[in-house]
């Protein structure tokens, strides 16, 4: 049985290839085999071909239900949401990125469209005892969706670190009018002036007190 290439160690030339589309017989043999790969391991819950070496357009997802992704391609997305992910090929290594809340996608074995959304689907009336539930099964519904589209983006060639977005902030420094009271202190020494008057002191050792 094949494993999972772990990119950190070892070489992997499909990671960033887009791979070769695929019969449905031919995807569905492959995606019994990433099952029982994925079964084995314990610790994923997607896998794409590329991730252990074969070059085919197919992919398996199991978050509520096992799917087969042959050949998929996205049809649309909406509603733009941060989230945080990792990779079984980049272990130990998550990332920030940026997802679709809704996503409805078209495969090779599917006549229709598949839709995947982590939306409120309005359930009103609920008990308390039931509220839990429901978000519990908002999350799992957003976590499939970010899920397919991480495995279609393996099937592309794009890896989750090409996804990565910067969540550091620069603080900036707030600006001060000419006109602005401002404390200035040297010392014990304590002053409370116009901005403009207290340039002069500034440069002479004072600082403005925050």
């Amino acid at each position: 049985m094949k494993k999972v290439i772990d990119c950190f160690k070892d070489d992997n030339p499909l990671i960033q290839k887009k791979l070769r589309e695929v019969s449905v017989e031919e995807g569905l043999e492959i995606a019994t085999e990433l099952f029982q790969i994925l079964n084995k391991r314990g610790d994923g819950i997607g896998l794409a071909a590329n991730q252990v070496g074969i070059d085919a357009q197919v992919a398996v997802v199991n978050v509520r239900e096992p799917l087969v992704l042959i050949n998929p391609k996205i049809v649309s997305k909406t509603n733009e949401i941060p989230y945080y992910e990792g990779c079984l090929s980049f272990p130990g290594k998550g990332v920030h990125t940026k997802r679709y809340e809704t996503i409805e996608i078209a495969t090779a074995q599917e006549e229709g469209t598949m839709i995947f959304s982590g939306i409120d689907i309005g359930e009103t009336g609920k008990g308390t005892w039931e509220t839990d539930k429901i978000k519990q099964d908002r999350e799992l519904r957003t976590l499939e969706a970010v899920c397919v589209q991480h495995e279609i983006d393996h099937l592309n060639g794009m890896r989750i670190l090409d996804r990565q977005i910067d969540t550091t902030y620069i603080r900036t420094e707030k600006k001060i009018g000419r006109n602005n009271l401002v404390t200035i202190k040297k010392g014990d020494a304590v002053k409370v002036l116009k901005y403009k008057k207290a340039q002069k002191f500034l440069n002479q050792g004072w600082s403005i007190n925050d």
